[in-house]
């Protein structure tokens, strides 16, 4: 991180701090949590390396719950809270543990309810009707699954449960189903059958209680400008600390930057939030923080609410901490720690912040990624920018793990201004001192909307990231 950004150093000195445990805590984390207000009273321990949860070679779950029990139980000291910011697994981990060592957080079945796709369009249905999108359960192991869709094309297609949009696909015609139902049977059980193993920690009702991780989700397209929520309820108490727009890229599926904060009306915020504490308050979401993901279709005045998650965005940890003056991460240790939340507002040096991903459309070899020091003075020269690379000299970009289906994240760039168009100018500016080169494929793939690799997807089974 760069070191410009105010921290502020934990200790573990005296007998007042506390113990929070981060499930895959990293470096760009724990910077991000020394922002925060009375970073000094917390010792934060890294429960579980991060390689073991957000990079693995195979995804599990049951051996990290085992390993993390274990840390937890020999630990000499009081365990005050575990938290995480991290999707799968860690989002489900996280209230199985809880639960267990008698710490405050949501109940794994509200957890589910938002997060196991069917379960949650299900549960909106019944209370928030008019802002879903019309949807399917699909069994892709069927004989013939398009029986079980009834939408019009286009239509989305993804499993009940992924990470990074992976075999998340839009279907334009029976050809275009069937190449994609393919590459969802040869490769969804290998994320499914290790994270079915939380469905057993969980009171599942006889509707979803055979809708396992290995089914998949058709949905109505639908969209407009879109935005995030960030928030919490603590002890029944909801509260929406920011909104983050999300702006995606002319194929309207890979994003290109979030920007922080919202430029859409009052008006609609105000609606979405409405929307979005019907529905927690309908599940009985507690003792949590969460992000909310909206579109609103400005020409007909309509929300759509796309998914719910669990936990805190990461991806906008640097923007709360450049314009309100700390992460979001300090809601998150607080509400784990059974404190109310005291999320500063508009404190922070600017006036707004952005996280821009850098992308390419086209599989190619990296043939240069620039060097530490390079990051390092690109960083000195664009003040408080910060740069994450995301590639490796001499990979294929098809090997990047946790990808949607039509680009390849190359870097992330966080930059900061008083202006938005200064975040525009900033983030150019570090893209064009990075000097990435990349050489052509042969026989290259191009990710697109209409036709993003048929033979892209038949290579999955090469990716060394996938669980047998």
């Amino acid at each position: 991180m760069n070191s410009r950004i105010e921290q502020k150093p934990g200790s573990a000195e005296g007998g007042s701090h506390k113990n929070v445990f981060v499930i895959g805590l990293n470096d760009f984390n724990r910077a991000l949590l020394q922002t925060i207000d009375g970073a000094e009273q917390y010792v934060f321990h890294t429960l579980l390396e991060n390689a073991e949860i957000e990079e693995p070679e195979v995804y599990r779950v049951r051996e990290p719950l085992e390993k993390a029990r274990a840390q937890l139980r020999a630990f000499p000291g009081s365990i005050d809270a575990i938290i995480g910011y991290i999707d799968m697994p860690v989002g489900f981990m996280v209230p199985v543990l809880c639960r267990e060592f008698g710490l405050p957080t949501a109940s794994l079945e509200s957890v589910l309810k938002c997060q196991h796709k069917y379960w949650s369009r299900l549960e909106q249905s019944r209370v928030i009707p008019d802002h879903i999108p019309r949807f399917n359960l699909v069994d892709p192991f069927a004989d013939d699954p398009l029986t079980q869709i009834d939408l019009d094309y286009p239509f989305w297609l993804k499993p009940v449960k992924s990470a990074g949009s992976y075999l998340g696909f839009r279907i334009h015609n029976r050809r275009e189903f069937d190449k994609r139902i393919k590459a969802i049977r040869d490769n969804i059980r290998r994320l499914a059958d290790p994270f079915n193993h939380i469905l057993e920690y969980a009171d599942l009702p006889d509707e979803v209680a055979g809708v396992d991780f290995s089914h998949c989700i058709a949905e109505q397209i639908v969209g407009g400008r879109q935005c995030t929520l960030e928030g919490y309820v603590f002890e029944g108490n909801f509260h929406v600390f920011g909104i983050v727009d999300s702006i995606r890229y002319p194929n309207r599926c890979s994003f290109a930057r979030y920007e922080y904060p919202s430029s859409l009306p009052n008006r609609v915020t105000r609606r979405m939030i409405n929307i979005t504490l019907e529905f927690l308050d309908y599940i009985d979401f507690n003792n949590s923080t969460f992000n909310v993901e909206f579109f609103w279709d400005e020409r007909n005045d309509r929300i759509w609410l796309l998914e719910v998650n669990t936990r805190i965005s990461q991806s906008h940890s640097y923007l709360f901490a450049m314009v309100d003056g700390a992460s979001n991460h300090q809601s998150m240790v607080e509400v784990g720690l059974g404190h109310r939340p005291t999320m500063p507002h508009r404190q922070g040096r600017y006036r707004y912040a952005g996280k821009f991903y850098y992308r390419m459309f086209q599989d190619a070899i990296v043939e240069r990624v620039p060097g530490r020091e390079d990051v390092q003075r690109i960083e000195q020269q664009v003040p408080d920018a910060m740069i994450r690379l995301n590639v490796s000299e001499g990979m294929k970009l098809w090997n990047l793990r946790e990808q949607d289906s039509y680009s390849y994240d190359i870097a992330w760039i966080f930059v900061a201004g008083n202006l938005r168009q200064e975040l525009q100018s900033r983030y150019r500016e570090c893209v064009a001192a990075l000097d990435f080169r990349f050489a052509e494929l042969r026989e290259s793939i191009t990710k697109g909307p209409h036709d993003h690799g048929s033979d892209q997807r038949n290579l999955l089974n090469e990716r060394v990231y996938l669980p047998k």
